[in-house]
């Protein structure tokens, strides 16, 4: 099988879920599995005993990067992986998993998925999507109260004490290794269809569908 990885990455809240569903609207979704690297936080459990609040959850630290290096060599070797599944209300991994079938098309979705090199060689198309800070903020307050049960108080208050400074440590900064940068997400239609096009250029098609 012939495969396509495409990582998205960009800050909290940028539009990256909103640009892999405009890609997917494009293509033929049965040729696609998209992983989201959200989905391998470590549980709280592995923090020491910490609360919620005391832990970092925007550090690289805070994922198991090495588990998501091992899936995506495994699907590019044809095999089939279980994806961890993680509860953001609790802060814990579930005991079942996501099994994700390897496809033409491997969508890579984190913010901090062009940090790692080992990452960024599996790939072969890197995408940085880029948003205002205000409006980033906007959807993850959005976001936190109503898929996640928090706080507006408690959401402004990780935002300040580590959201914010980790995105200029290791978000913004990784911009740099993005072969495409989209500016206003999945508004930019232009080069939603440019990313497109690429994609079905390189898989030697005229159009996937």
């Amino acid at each position: 099988m012939k495969q396509l990885v495409i990582g998205i990455a960009g800050g909290t809240g940028s539009g990256k879920t909103t640009v892999t569903n405009a890609i997917l609207q494009q293509l033929d979704p049965e040729r696609i599995a998209v992983i989201q690297h959200d989905s391998y936080y470590k549980d709280i459990s592995t923090h020491g005993g910490l609360r919620p609040e005391e832990i970092n959850f925007d550090h690289p630290d805070s994922l198991e990067t090495d588990l998501l290096v091992r899936h995506m060599e495994e699907l590019r070797a044809g095999r089939a992986v279980e994806q961890p599944m993680y509860n953001f209300t609790n802060h814990r991994r579930l005991d079942a998993t996501r099994r994700v079938e390897p496809k033409e098309i491997i969508i890579i979705d984190g913010i901090l998925i062009l940090l790692d090199g080992r990452l960024r060689d599996l790939m072969d198309i890197r995408l940085f999507v880029d948003a205002d800070a205000d409006e980033r903020l906007i959807r993850r307050i959005r976001r936190d109260i109503l898929e996640r049960g928090r706080s507006i108080e408690s959401v402004m208050n990780q935002y300040m004490k580590t959201v914010k400074p980790m995105h200029l440590q290791f978000v913004e900064p990784s911009k740099h290794w993005a072969d495409i940068i989209i500016p206003r997400g999945a508004e930019n239609t232009v080069a939603i269809d440019m990313v497109v096009t690429k994609i079905r250029t390189m898989l030697g098609e005229v159009a996937v569908r």
